[in-house]
C-alpha cells in the first residue's frame, strides 16, 4: 500500500474520507478515470492473522474493536461498536445484502408515525442494485419473498444451500404458512465444486474477518483492486478532523488530518467525498464551522447530525433439546411482515426475521461480557448451549427523529442522543417469532436492547447500522445534501455513506450504500468529464 506522504501541498482531483462501502465502492468506481484519487482512513491494514477467527480474541477480548469513547445522552461513556480499519465495518459485517422495498423509497405510516419518502425511487437504483449485486458477489433467489418485484433481475450467483438443521427449521416455517426465502449473502462461495471454493463455510463468518478474504467486504471487493493503480494513493492513520473552504465559503479547499502519534497534514483536492460513518460523517461536518458555516459545514437547516437511525433488533435464541445441525446457519430470512400482519389485521410494517450467524461458548461469554466475566463462565457451559441453540436476528425499522441526533461537546467527544422509537411493531414482531417456534424448540429466551450502547447478541449490530445525519433530499431547508448527495451549499463536496439514508428501512444498509455510491460515481464522472 502506498507509503503516507505528509506534505501540506499535495493536491488530489478527488478526496475521500473512509474507505469502507461508501467511500471504497466510489474509489473503485472512478480509479479507471485516470484522475488523482486520495483516500484517508483513519485505521490501518487488518493483519491477517490466526486471531482473525478466534472467538475468544474478537468477542471477548474486542482484539479488533475501536477503544474510542462516545458518550450517551445521559453523558454516560461507552465504547462504540465500530471497527476502524482500511475497508471499515464491512470486514466485519455479516455480508447480508438486500434490496429495500420499493415501498420504503415512498412515504409509508408506521405505528409510530412516518417513515419518510425518499427524494429518489426503487426505479432509479434497479439498476445500480443490479451491479453492486454482481460486483459484491451476492447469492439469492427471487420470487420467494412475498416483496420481491417480478421485473428484477435473478441473483448473479445461487442461494447458498441450507444446513440440515436449517432445512427443518424452514420446512416448519413453511408449515405456517410463512414464506422464508434465502438470505442474500455476498461471499465467494462455489457449491458446485466446494473442494476449490475460497468460503469454507466456516464458522467464524459474522463478526469476524475473513482470514480467507472469501467475504464480499470493501478491503476484498473494492480497495484491493485498486490499491496498487498509479493514480490511487491509500493513506492509513489519518483521522479527519475538519474541512477548510474558500474565502466566501462556498467550496472546500482542502482537509485536515492528524495521526495517532499527532503528526498533522493538509490535502487540497478538486472534489471531495465525505465516507465516514454516519455519525464520524456529521462530526467532521460539525467539526468544520466557520464564519460562512458558524453551525458546522453544509448545515444551514440544522439538519446535520440529526435524524440519527440504526434499526429496533431483538435477539431471540431457540434452544433444543437435540444438537442443532448448523455451522453455517444464516442461510434465509422471513420477509411475510415486513409491511404488516393481515391475518392479525395489523396495517403497520413490522420489519424482518433473519437467522444469525453460528456462534460458540466464547462467541456467547463475549456478548454478556460486560455484565458476566467470561473467567466465571465455565467454557463446557456455553459450548454446550451454543451446540443446541439457533439464533434469529427480529429487525424493524427505526423510524427519523428530529431530537435522535449526533453532537461534538466542548472536549470535541461525540455524544450520541438517542430515544428509541417504533416499538409497538418490533415486540409485535419478536412475539410472532416466538410464537411461530413453539413446536420446533423447547423454550426461547429473547434479549430485547433498543438502545444503542448495548449489543443484543453479536457485535454487528449496536451501532453498526447508523445512517440519517446527513439526509439528501431536494429540499435544502428539509435536508443537507441535494439528490446527486452534493452539499447544497457547497459545489465540491458529496457524501456517500449511509449519512445520507431519508430512512432506515428494515434490512441491512450495505447494498444501498454501494448502488448509491456508483450512482455518485457516475455523477462525478460526468462532473469529470
Amino acid at each position: 500500500m502506498p507509503e503516507a506522504l505528509q506534505r501540506e501541498t499535495q493536491s488530489y482531483d478527488i478526496v475521500i474520507v473512509g474507505s469502507g462501502a461508501g467511500g471504497g465502492t466510489l474509489a473503485y468506481r472512478l480509479a479507471q478515470t485516470g484522475k488523482k484519487i486520495l483516500i484517508l482512513e483513519r485505521g490501518e491494514v487488518l493483519p491477517v492473522e490466526p486471531q482473525n477467527w478466534d472467538a475468544h480474541a474478537v468477542f471477548v477480548e474486542h482484539r479488533y474493536r475501536t477503544m474510542e469513547e462516545w458518550l450517551d445522552k445521559e453523558n454516560k461513556p461507552f465504547i462504540p461498536n465500530t471497527n476502524y480499519w482500511v475497508g471499515g465495518n464491512t470486514t466485519f459485517y455479516g455480508a447480508a445484502l438486500m434490496r429495500m422495498k420499493e415501498r420504503d423509497f415512498e412515504a409509508v405510516d408506521h405505528a409510530d408515525g412516518l417513515s419518510p419518502a425518499w427524494p429518489l425511487s426503487y426505479t432509479d437504483y434497479a439498476t445500480y442494485y443490479t451491479e453492486a449485486e454482481k460486483l459484491w458477489r451476492v447469492h439469492g433467489e427471487r420470487g420467494i419473498d412475498p416483496n420481491d418485484l417480478p421485473d428484477d433481475p435473478p441473483y448473479p450467483y445461487p442461494p447458498i444451500s441450507d444446513d440440515p438443521g436449517v432445512a427443518r427449521l424452514k420446512s416448519h416455517f413453511e408449515g405456517l404458512g410463512w414464506h422464508p426465502s434465502p438470505l442474500p449473502l455476498g461471499i465467494n462461495r462455489d457449491e458446485a465444486d466446494p473442494q476449490h471454493s475460497k468460503c469454507v463455510r466456516c464458522t467464524t463468518c459474522g463478526g469476524f474477518p475473513c482470514l480467507l478474504k472469501a467475504k464480499s467486504d470493501a478491503r476484498t471487493i473494492v480497495i484491493e483492486p485498486i490499491r496498487d493503480l498509479p493514480n490511487v494513493t491509500i493513506l492509513t492513520g489519518h483521522k479527519v478532523q475538519r474541512f477548510e473552504t474558500s474565502g466566501d465559503g462556498k467550496t472546500v479547499t482542502a482537509v485536515h488530518t492528524m495521526s495517532a502519534d499527532g503528526l498533522l497534514s493538509s490535502f487540497r483536492g478538486d472534489i471531495f467525498v465525505l465516507a465516514a460513518g454516519a455519525a464520524n460523517s456529521a462530526a467532521v461536518l460539525l467539526r468544520s464551522r466557520n464564519e460562512h458555516h458558524p453551525e458546522g459545514l453544509a448545515n444551514s437547516s440544522g439538519l446535520v447530525g440529526r435524524n440519527y437511525m440504526f434499526h429496533t433488533t431483538s435477539a431471540v435464541i431457540s434452544i433444543m433439546a437435540e444438537r442443532f445441525d448448523s455451522t453455517f446457519p444464516k442461510t434465509f430470512a422471513v420477509n411475510d411482515f415486513y409491511f404488516g400482519d393481515p391475518a392479525d389485521n395489523y396495517p403497520y410494517p413490522m420489519g424482518q426475521i433473519q437467522l444469525l450467524e453460528y456462534m460458540n461458548g466464547q462467541t456467547l461469554e463475549g456478548q454478556i461480557s460486560d455484565i458476566i466475566p467470561p473467567s466465571l463462565i465455565p467454557d463446557f457451559l456455553t459450548d454446550d448451549i451454543a451446540r443446541h441453540m439457533v439464533a434469529f436476528l427480529t429487525m424493524s425499522e427505526d423510524l427519523p427523529r428530529f431530537e435522535n441526533r449526533v453532537t461534538l461537546t466542548d472536549d470535541d467527544q461525540i455524544k450520541l442522543t438517542y430515544t428509541p422509537n417504533n416499538l409497538t411493531s418490533h415486540l409485535r414482531l419478536t412475539k410472532k417469532l416466538e410464537a411461530g417456534l413453539k413446536g420446533f424448540s423447547l423454550r426461547q429466551h429473547t434479549l430485547f436492547e433498543p438502545h444503542f450502547a448495548i449489543d443484543s447478541l453479536l457485535p454487528l449490530y449496536g451501532t453498526a447500522h447508523q445512517c440519517g445525519t446527513i439526509r439528501f433530499g431536494r429540499d435544502p431547508a428539509a435536508s443537507v445534501l441535494d439528490e446527486n448527495c452534493k452539499a447544497h451549499e457547497l459545489d465540491n463536496l458529496y457524501v456517500t455513506d449511509t449519512s445520507f439514508f431519508v430512512s432506515a428501512s428494515a434490512v441491512n444498509p450495505t447494498l444501498t450504500t454501494v448502488a448509491n455510491a456508483l450512482r455518485v460515481g457516475d455523477i462525478l464522472k460526468d462532473r469529470l468529464g
